[in-house]
């Protein structure tokens, strides 16, 4: 499959109600917050992994997991896959299919390797170098999505190669000022043969927003296509409510918008989009401190539509726009 053809820039707003949508390990595990501000946060590495899950829940391979249910090191990782993808005869003739020159590279190599060997220790050689980028660049482009799409640094020894995301991402901030909950409630934490108290801390609504890039020349290199992209649309929109946990639960997508450009226009054109969106406390509710879900705030898209009408079509910045919004969130594209 080709690669995408064009730049693009999206908004991804979800919503977190009397839950920890991220907690902070250096803060007793409260949700992450600018007190400045009274902001809350949610790292990109967060939503990323809920991304990550819900591809493997839906049968995706993804690399960034783990192996026989334990965490474990790039290296553990990319040798458990190697060894069990090249493992038999009919395997190896399909990944190698377009390459018979590579083909014949690894089967001298296998049949050349010692007994105790597995087949990722013989092909971590020096003299293996392009045989190895090849088997790299075929995992990533057939296989893991997840490193299509975010990339991956692999400091594997012989298989060292560095593959910027051609999806970016910026760390969440909440559109409303956040206050957490006020409770002492005590959760009871168990183990295999102890347990634990901790505090159960949460926040009482927080209109979480993320903005992110999808970038086409990056994608040139770890194969990103359309229907990549599709999806990763359809996984940033299920994830989360998707895989409930006791403190993640209640947290929904309200809009996924995504601005893609016409050929000559870049990443950031008309920078953070979230800049183009502002909440405020509806006039039934007298502060952000009294919210507690989305009707308690009135939400307004208005400079961002605004935006969007006024450079769309030919000539102009915008090529397409794709929408989804939750029951009672409305944009005007029109």
């Amino acid at each position: 499959m080709s690669t995408i053809q064009n730049n693009s820039d999206f908004l991804f707003i979800y919503e977190a109600i009397n839950c920890n949508p991220n907690g902070d390990p250096d803060q007793e595990n409260k949700p992450r917050m600018d007190y400045d501000t009274q902001t809350n946060l949610v790292t990109d590495t967060r939503l990323k992994r809920y991304i990550r899950d819900y591809f493997m829940q839906e049968g995706h391979d993804v690399f960034v997991s783990m192996e026989e249910k334990a965490k474990v090191d790039p290296d553990t990782k990319f040798n458990a896959v190697v060894d069990r993808l090249l493992s038999n005869e009919k395997q190896v003739d399909a990944f190698f299919e377009s390459n018979e020159k590579m083909k014949e590279l690894f089967k001298t190599i296998v049949k050349e390797k010692k007994e105790s060997e597995g087949i990722f220790k013989a092909l971590q050689n020096k003299k293996n170098k392009d045989l190895n980028y090849f088997i790299l660049d075929k995992l990533i482009r057939d296989s893991f999505i997840d490193i299509r799409l975010f990339g991956s640094a692999f400091a594997v020894k012989e298989f060292t190669r560095a593959y910027t995301g051609p999806v970016q991402l910026n760390w969440g901030y909440s559109l409303n000022k956040v206050y957490p909950v006020d409770s002492n409630s005590i959760v009871t934490i168990m183990y295999d043969d102890s347990s634990t108290f901790g505090k159960d801390h949460r926040v009482h609504y927080s209109l979480l927003a993320f903005s992110g890039v999808v970038n086409k020349h990056a994608a040139k290199t770890t194969g990103l296509s359309d229907a990549d992209m599709d999806l990763f649309r359809d996984g940033i929109w299920n994830a989360i409510p998707s895989l409930p946990t006791r403190s993640k639960l209640n947290q929904y997508p309200k809009l996924y918008l995504e601005i893609i450009y016409n050929d000559g226009f870049h990443n950031g054109h008309f920078g953070d989009l979230r800049n183009l969106v502002s909440t405020k406390p509806t006039s039934t509710i007298e502060s952000f401190k009294q919210v507690r879900k989305y009707d308690d705030l009135d939400v307004d898209f208005s400079e961002l539509e605004k935006l969007i009408k006024e450079n769309k079509g030919e000539g102009k910045a915008i090529k397409e726009v794709k929408v989804t919004t939750a029951h009672g969130v409305s944009i005007n594209m029109s």
